[in-house]
């Protein structure tokens, strides 16, 4: 991993000292300060100009929403890692904290050995620095939106009868630039796999419904599926959906992880296939790991088109990367034309 220089901001002295404890051991990882308010973080940051931020979102004098206003309003390209307690009463916080571009979250264990707390915290700060060094990363070609129309409305035989995006790292920072954007009359659905903590997506729906012309909602077990609806998978379930008689309704299990996540991009197109066939749109936004590989692969298999997110806007070119390596990608796009290129796939393929 390359060297990164982490700021520490947490009014609590037992985190401040896991967590230096923790970042010490983690190679070419160098702690530049600590800061024990709101008030002392944003200082530090423009006078040290941090690689990193960990940052608690309840601090005295400015808490971490604020400090995080504050760094982007002033054009600070620290990233921020939110280290809080992860309970459904800081759900909402939490889910703002990430749509005002905070990078990630790791949890505080709560109620466990402290030796147990301490690996917890090392693996996932491991894991979220390592992603921030592969965040650093050459953009792949891009193209237009106009040029998009063209492609996808060449891909597949049939008209789009629903859509599917697929994000993890970043990605309700990306969603809340892209769902407002749909128009109410979108003559599909729109169902989504957020990478997030069960409880936690039950906030970015309701976020993003305030926003939206579309009806935003947590998907639930049975509900039917119907068009100007933006369904949210449900944190610690996969989504998949199913044909009856009275239309296609969601679907929830708890089935085994797959690639780590549950709910799973992958189960979601693999069922959406099922169910739709070719008659499909696939989007792949900014997230960690290869979740969506193989469900864009059946999407592609069965006549549905994809699009990925050009690297250049996402805070992790992890999940569009493997997509568009793989060539099952129709079109790479920056994240302020997904939002056009969805319409118009849907309208020139449904005409």
């Amino acid at each position: 991993m390359s060297r990164l220089t982490v700021l520490i901001a947490d009014d609590s002295a037992l985190y401040r000292q896991m967590l230096q404890n923790v970042l010490q051991r983690i190679p070419n990882v160098e702690i530049v300060g600590t800061a024990v308010d709101g008030v002392d973080a944003v200082k530090q940051v423009f006078e040290l100009h941090p690689d990193v931020i960990t940052l608690d979102i309840q601090m005295p004098k400015l808490d971490g929403l604020g400090v995080l206003r504050e760094l982007r309003g002033r054009g600070s390209r620290t990233k921020a890692i939110m280290v809080s307690s992860l309970t459904l009463d800081g759900a909402p916080a939490t889910v703002e904290a990430l749509m005002e571009g905070a990078f990630d979250v790791v949890p505080k264990p709560v109620g466990v050995d402290p030796h147990v707390a301490r690996a917890a915290i090392h693996e996932a700060l491991l894991e979220k620095l390592s992603a921030i060094v592969d965040s650093e990363c050459r953009p792949v070609d891009v193209v237009g939106a106009v040029a998009a129309k063209r492609i996808l409305a060449g891909s597949g035989t049939r008209a789009v009868e629903a859509i599917a995006i697929g994000t993890s790292t970043g990605g309700p920072q990306a969603l809340r630039s892209v769902i407002p954007l749909l128009p109410r009359e979108l003559p599909v659905p729109v169902l989504v796999v957020q990478h997030m903590p069960v409880g936690f997506t039950a906030s970015l729906a309701h976020r993003l419904n305030e926003t939206s012309a579309m009806d935003v909602f947590e998907a639930t077990h049975g509900r039917p599926i119907g068009t100007g609806q933006v369904i949210l998978a449900a944190g610690g379930w996969h989504l998949t959906v199913e044909r009856g008689r009275k239309g296609v309704r969601c679907v929830l299990d708890a089935s085994p992880l797959r690639h780590g996540c549950r709910p799973s991009f992958d189960s979601l197109l693999e069922s959406m296939v099922t169910t739709y066939g070719g008659a499909m749109l696939a989007i792949v936004m900014t997230g960690m790991g290869q979740d969506g590989l193989a469900g864009c692969r059946a999407v592609k298999d069965a006549g549905g088109a994809v699009i990925t997110q050009a690297a250049a806007g996402c805070a992790v070119y992890g999940m569009p990367k493997v997509v568009a390596e793989a060539g099952l990608s129709d079109a790479v796009l920056p994240l302020e034309a997904l939002a056009e290129a969805m319409t118009a796939c849907v309208r020139r393929r449904g005409a």
